[in-house]
């Protein structure tokens, strides 16, 4: 008696089955080609939310600074004509320079502030769709904006403690260069004081200390990269998350690194290109244009057009650089977890399989 032949192991013709893929990924550890199709795949699912949730929170972000300089024009503008209409040859009044120089400090703080909690409620949105994504679901535009904001004070804190942390590094690799051109000066500068020897010897120290300070401030960025995924998606604190971010980079310090810098690299030449398109859209009109009479319509409407391209190309960039990006560095966070604590089980059961 014969019987049937078993069936082959771990699934058809001997091989093992596939990871399961509810979403954009497979639940396995991902290669580069995976992780940059997640991140085309999880911004084609969310594209209108990711793009609205940026067009409101740089929105927002320009007319708050446009409302802080006319509130600072209100205070000081005054005392423009006093500063910037003296006579040949003489001073401004310090205690005219002083208030314009308060306000311009003001605003500019206050830009920065907003600037960073408007790229922050970006980072954490980003994560939030990821995570969604790799399950295989959706976002509403009204989740993504109360998760974001949510979590937007602890990748904030993420953002300003890797700040910190990279300002040492940063000021010494500034402090060198500027020893460096000091030394240069001094070597064709023979009232210097320095002789031809010393300043090269000064502007070689200064060199190497920035060479050698460089990779510093390298190493403190990769280790702390995934630290707004982590505060997002596992809902923890600023510090925590950082050290989160710390626990999954080690070991993997040089392959994340270079993840993030091709996908830097990228992203910096499309926008690049984008603005470089844009700038050709704009000169090849006005090229055929006429001012030479000078009729006020046709170079108001030439200003109009160049500045309304400039702030298109520069909104697209803003948009590229703030997205893409962070949608790779959250999928990098969910590699690690993969390949380090087997998450894919447990992400398998929260998707239904």
């Amino acid at each position: 008696m014969t019987y049937p032949p078993a069936p082959p192991p771990y699934g058809y013709g001997g091989y093992p089955p596939p990871p399961p893929k509810p979403g954009v990924i497979p639940l396995a550890p991902l290669g580069l080609g995976a992780i940059l199709s997640g991140a085309f795949g999880t911004f084609g699912r969310h594209w209108k939310q990711l793009l609205g949730l940026a067009a409101a929170v740089y929105g927002g972000a320009i007319l708050l600074v446009g409302a802080a300089l006319l509130l600072a024009f209100a205070a000081v503008g005054d005392l423009f004509p006093a500063v910037f209409d003296t006579p040949d040859g003489q001073e401004p009044p310090w205690d005219d320079v002083r208030p314009l120089l308060f306000a311009f400090v003001c605003v500019w703080i206050a830009g920065t502030l907003v600037v960073l909690c408007a790229n922050a409620v970006m980072a954490a949105a980003c994560p939030a769709v990821v995570q969604e994504a790799v399950l295989g679901r959706t976002l509403t535009f009204g989740a993504l904006w109360r998760r974001s904001w949510a979590r937007m004070p602890s990748v904030l804190g993420t953002v300003i403690l890797t700040s910190l942390a990279l300002a040492v590094p940063l000021l010494l690799v500034l402090v060198a260069f500027v020893g460096m051109v000091i030394g240069m000066i001094a070597s064709v500068d023979t009232a210097s004081g320095l002789s031809d020897s010393e300043a090269w010897t000064v502007a070689l120290i200064a060199l190497a200390t920035a060479l050698l300070v460089t990779p510093l401030a390298l190493w403190i960025w990769v280790k702390f990269s995934l630290a707004p995924a982590a505060a997002v998606m596992e809902g923890q604190g600023a510090f925590a998350s950082m050290r989160r971010s710390s626990d999954l980079v080690r070991g993997s310090w040089w392959r994340v690194f270079g993840i993030l810098l091709l996908i830097g690299l990228m992203t910096t030449v499309v926008s690049w290109l984008i603005q470089q398109i844009l700038s050709l859209v704009v000169s090849t009109p006005l090229a055929g244009l006429d001012f030479s009479d000078g009729e006020p319509a046709t170079v108001i409407a030439a200003v109009v057009v160049v500045v309304a391209l400039m702030l298109l190309g520069q909104l697209v960039s803003q948009v590229i650089v703030s997205v893409f990006p962070p949608l790779v560095t959250a999928l990098l966070y969910v590699d690690q977890r993969l390949r380090k604590e087997n998450l894919g089980p447990e992400l398998a059961r929260a998707a239904g399989y």
